[in-house]
């Protein structure tokens, strides 16, 4: 960030992009569709399970690959397994950005280390996963994970009641939080801002109620909404949003098929999807709702085995865009946690 200052004062700011720039996308026009799947892994690696997710979407679009029920119920929990890793994670470092060293972000890590070690038994990684398929998944998960993924869901509860108790009504954590970074409604808008942080606006748009893809409409779950915009609403929106995934994952866990034997599209997880096609001549666009926003993969085919054109809209840049917005007028101190209550990754922000 470039920032002019009078004295600790912000007047200026601007973030400069481009320095972890890795040509992700048109490295993407020269693989197979299926050849994509590890590089998005590495866009807001943080969230690998979401990044597979939505570039499935836009395949299945653009190819008409039905998707396997189990398939779509074991790509629901790891996605709202990743929200939950995500907003563990932001809010552990929103702390240590505020100078709360140590405790915040070591009890956020320790929560995040149980839900990686599921997904390394599913996937064989802990965070770069390559998991999640056009059609489904990979591979099913093994014996025995969704009776851990169970105890992993029932306990996170009383993990967020503690975290709650440790910052919610903080005195500092309040001080230091609110009436700062308020992002204006019209403004989150405008600027295609996305995710918590635009309903921490108190805008109603979440992609799993107005999109309604994959199986979501099927499950119980309310958008939480914030009032004010600032940098504590963004906090305490991904705090309810956690508790809403638990709600999901409850669900989801409960009702997810048995296992089948063989190919058949129902009872089993990994759907019909070859591993190379060739999808007609068209373009589609997938979109998701990621932990940070609004995750979109646009595909363009001209019936080869290789995307024509492939495009990603990141929520981390998009979101970063309104920076120097909410920082005029803040101190410089104020200006890292406004940046760290947008929640950005390097990686997904240049890609």
């Amino acid at each position: 960030m470039i920032a002019t200052l009078d004295g600790e004062t912000v007047v200026k700011l601007k973030p400069v992009m481009g320095y972890m720039h890795r040509n992700h996308e048109k490295i993407g026009e020269g693989l197979t569709y299926i050849g994509c799947f590890p590089y998005t892994d590495r866009l807001d690696y943080f969230c690998a399970m979401t990044n597979n997710f939505g570039l499935s979407l836009a395949i299945e679009k653009l190819a008409g690959i039905q998707v396997s029920e189990r398939g779509e119920y074991l790509r629901v929990i790891m996605a709202e397994l990743t929200r939950l890793v995500n907003h563990t994670a932001v809010t552990g470092f929103l702390l240590n950005d505020m100078g709360a060293f140590g405790t915040p972000l070591l009890y956020a890590f320790r929560e995040r280390e149980k839900i990686l070690d599921l997904f390394e038994a599913a996937s064989g990684s802990r965070m770069m996963c390559n998991y999640v398929r056009p059609g489904g998944v990979r591979e099913d998960v093994p014996q025995g994970w969704l009776d851990r993924a169970r105890e992993v869901v029932r306990a996170y509860p009383r993990f967020l009641d503690e975290f709650e108790t440790l910052l919610t009504k903080n005195e500092i954590v309040r001080q230091r939080t609110q009436q700062v970074g308020i992002l204006p409604k019209a403004l989150g808008i405008n600027a295609s801002v996305t995710g918590p942080m635009l309903r921490a606006s108190g805008v109603d748009y979440d992609l799993r109620k107005v999109d309604g893809y994959s199986i979501y409409p099927r499950f119980a779950f309310r958008v939480p909404l914030g009032t004010v915009g600032d940098v504590y609403d963004r906090y305490y929106v991904r705090i309810l949003e956690m508790r809403e995934s638990v709600k999901m994952l409850e669900q989801a866990l409960q009702e997810i098929p048995a296992a089948g034997p063989g190919i058949s599209p129902k009872g089993q997880a990994i759907g019909k999807a070859p591993r190379t096609f060739r999808p007609p001549k068209g373009e589609a666009y997938g979109r998701i709702e990621a932990p940070k926003g609004e995750l979109g993969f646009y595909l363009v085919s001209d019936g080869s085995p290789q995307p024509y054109r492939y495009h990603i809209r990141a929520p981390s840049f998009i979101n970063l865009t309104v920076l120097e917005e909410l920082c005029l007028g803040h101190k410089v101190a104020d200006a890292i946690i406004i940046l760290g209550s947008i929640d950005i990754v390097l990686c997904e922000v240049d890609r």
